[in-house]
């Protein structure tokens, strides 16, 4: 019986405790992605967390360890977003589409999470396992970009990690130019930004029936 209430207790515990950390962790995604990393104090995130130092620093023992929470907690979700469920092994042109409505989705369902990864310089305070949370997401993309150029889908003549940062970065400035007001990002824009990637990278011109077709045949 003993027994039993003490590990209800650590379980109630660990809780409240997972529970706090979270509010601190929102709280800070919301002011880091406002203000930048430098902009942003301790006693604001304090404040816009509701706790007191001891609380806080009980579970960061800086600001610099708290950003790198943030940080990770922040590309988990886009991980999540952009990798579960998806079925890597699908007719390329699908599944290049899917990815790029799977960023769109993220970058609207978690507008603050998007801004403070994409929109911020992150280099000079990330960690390790920060680092090696970024190559969680980018490791699976590489890798199927680079599988595309060997099948002869993609241009061979620009390696992949040129390919990504091209499309992400064209994605990321998109929503950048909405948010300053420089135009409106529907559905509409989104596609043709899509469209206008994949056309940049993709080996030759067929016509989209045409290579589905092909893809099937391989498949066989």
């Amino acid at each position: 019986m003993g027994a039993s209430t003490a590990t209800t207790g650590k379980k109630t515990s660990e809780s409240r405790r997972d529970a706090l950390e979270s509010r601190v962790i929102e709280a800070a995604l919301e002011l880091f992605a406002e203000r930048g990393y430098h902009g942003t104090s301790v006693p604001a995130v304090m404040e816009r967390a509701g706790i007191g130092a001891g609380s806080l620093y009980r579970l960061f023992e800086s600001k610099e360890a708290l950003v790198n929470a943030v940080f990770r907690d922040a590309k988990r979700r886009l991980e999540v977003a952009l990798r579960d469920g998806v079925l890597m092994d699908q007719e390329p042109r699908t599944l290049f589409d899917e990815l790029w409505g799977r960023l769109a989705a993220f970058a609207e369902a978690e507008p603050v999470a998007f801004r403070f990864l994409e929109l911020q310089d992150h280099t000079p305070y990330l960690d390790g396992a920060s680092r090696q949370q970024e190559l969680a997401v980018l490791a699976p993309i590489a890798l199927g970009c680079m599988d595309m150029q060997r099948r002869g889908v993609f241009r061979q003549d620009v390696a992949a990690d040129v390919i990504i940062a091209f499309v992400w970065g064209a994605f990321v400035g998109l929503v950048k130019a909405a948010r300053l007001g420089y135009l409106e990002l529907g559905r509409e824009q989104i596609d043709a930004a899509r469209d206008a990637c994949w056309r940049a990278f993709a080996a030759a011109a067929e016509p989209a029936e045409r290579e589905k077709e092909r893809w099937k045949r391989r498949r066989r």
